[in-house]
């Protein structure tokens, strides 16, 4: 099973930061820095809401519609290589970030805008750039493995993220949510600007991608 940091240093995770840098008018090493943030915390956000049977339940039936199915992988090209990021990609991925972060994609642009460098703007557009290719790469995944049940669906999400230790999965959940009040945006700051837990878990994957 492919992780984030297998994907984003695959030939297809270069696709994915040159043709978003070159929409968006970004540094390489800045757009590569934020990918490597919204990804895993897109992903991360995901596994904290499957922890539920209806968030289990709808993000399996979203990844079962035909438009996740993996298509966007192998589109990629063409997708960030016109002038203009493809509009019906960037609403798609408006409406899932919606959805993982409860409509406090503000918050997390703002902590990926400070944690590479870039302007606020590109964050928000690499946030929704992101979150079509995560549903893409769950969908085929989903496919391929044949999964069919929340159960596994909690392990595909975290073999993706590469937590399969129990500490690992421990440290996602304090990283997500660590005062316990139900909200991913509360700990998405601390994480990325330098938080004390950064040495392990996300933060752990999010200093180790690109140095």
């Amino acid at each position: 099973m492919a992780n984030l940091l297998d994907l984003l240093n695959s030939d297809l995770g270069k696709t994915l930061i040159n043709g978003t840098s070159q929409q968006l008018g970004q540094d390489k090493a800045k757009t590569a820095s934020a990918l490597s943030a919204a990804l895993p915390l897109i992903l991360g956000a995901m596994k904290n809401n499957a922890k539920t049977p209806e968030g289990a339940s709808g993000l399996l039936n979203a990844l079962n519609n035909d438009k996740h199915n993996g298509g966007i992988l192998d589109s990629l090209g063409s997708i960030l290589g016109g002038g203009g990021i493809d509009e019906d990609v960037l609403n798609d991925g408006a409406g899932i970030l919606g959805h993982v972060f409860g409509g406090k994609e503000e918050n997390v642009a703002g902590a990926v805008s400070k944690s590479s460098g870039i302007d606020m703007g590109s964050a928000m557009q690499i946030l929704k750039v992101a979150a079509p290719f995560v549903m893409g790469a769950l969908g085929k995944e989903t496919r391929q493995q044949g999964v069919s049940s929340t159960n596994g669906l909690g392990d595909l999400l975290g073999g993706m993220l590469g937590n399969d230790s129990p500490e690992q999965q421990s440290m996602i959940t304090r990283l997500l949510d660590a005062d316990g009040d139900g909200s991913v945006i509360d700990d998405v700051a601390g994480m990325l600007l330098g938080g004390e837990k950064k040495s392990g878990g996300i933060g752990g994957l999010l200093g180790g991608l690109f140095k």
